[in-house]
């Protein structure tokens, strides 16, 4: 709604899970009568864009728990808020998450790019995965890496946990550029200059020969990064060229890490490896 802050204390929060297609214009934290856990951010509707691209410099997140929220005319109190209008109800549609109702707890920019992933790459249905097994959910993480607000957010999140020496950022073609593309362009934005690079999956027999491309230096300490993984192994075989090429490697991360496997194989590479999100953040088993 528009008009001037009035502060509302209250402690309940009426919920209607109806769907909605209009933004959310808000960011408080509720816990709903059925579990669902969720913060909102109050805010003139025009202004519900801007603050979702700049939440995590606010310390608030449009959306936590898988609810797309929005307001009507009339009716929320909230717990210890302000809000635009005292009676403005809160409605919740449900988002592509797994099977679960209260998500694990993340920073903000953790929960602003999950909830990115679970509304633009997160898909329901029966598919067969890369690895042959079968599942009920995919994963099409490039529609948030390939979006302009979802790239932010996982340049946010990644520059979060960079190692501090790292001067270069690459991955497998081509999961991993849209991510060392777009996060180096970010970082850039921000005074971090990180070099970026694509390892080919074939060795190149012309003009500039070998498996890599881009603008990797021998002596680079590199963030090996991909959109998604499930086992871990494009992560490793980019490791293994990088570290051929001369290069250390001091992180690997993925936007979404779906199985169970990637940590110790990077564990027993000696290579560190912190994923953005979780299929557990997204309500889901891991592996399945």
């Amino acid at each position: 709604g528009g008009g001037g802050h009035q502060c509302a204390k209250s402690n309940c929060c009426r919920v209607s899970r109806q769907s909605a297609e209009r933004h959310p214009c808000v960011a408080r934290t509720w816990v709903t009568t059925d579990g669902t856990h969720f913060e909102v951010v109050v805010r003139a509707k025009e202004c519900a864009e801007t603050k979702r691209l700049g939440a995590q410099r606010h310390g608030e997140q449009v959306v936590v728990g898988g609810a797309l929220l929005r307001f009507s005319k009339d009716a929320i109190r909230g717990e210890s808020g302000c809000c635009h209008n005292p009676n403005i109800e809160v409605e919740a549609k449900t988002r592509n998450l797994g099977d679960v109702t209260q998500l694990p707890e993340l920073s903000s920019t953790g929960a602003a790019l999950r909830e990115h992933v679970l509304t633009h790459s997160v898909k329901r249905g029966e598919f067969t995965l890369k690895s042959g097994a079968k599942s009920s959910w995919f994963l099409d993480t490039k529609q948030t890496a390939c979006r302009p607000d979802g790239i932010v957010l996982v340049a946010e999140a990644l520059l979060d946990i960079l190692p501090s020496d790292a001067t270069a950022i690459g991955g497998l073609t081509m999961g991993a550029d849209p991510v060392a593309f777009g996060v180096a362009a970010v970082a850039a934005t921000k005074g971090r200059m990180l070099r970026s690079f694509s390892v080919r999956k074939e060795a190149k027999d012309h003009g500039v020969t070998g498996r890599l491309a881009g603008a990797l230096l021998p002596d680079d300490r590199v963030v090996i990064v991909e959109d998604t993984t499930t086992r871990g192994t494009s992560l490793l075989e980019a490791v293994e060229v990088v570290r051929a090429f001369g290069a250390s490697v001091v992180l690997a991360s993925v936007i979404v890490d779906r199985g169970t496997t990637c940590a110790d194989l990077c564990a027993a590479e000696g290579v560190e490896y912190r994923p953005l999100l979780t299929a557990t953040d997204l309500g889901f088993d891991p592996g399945t």
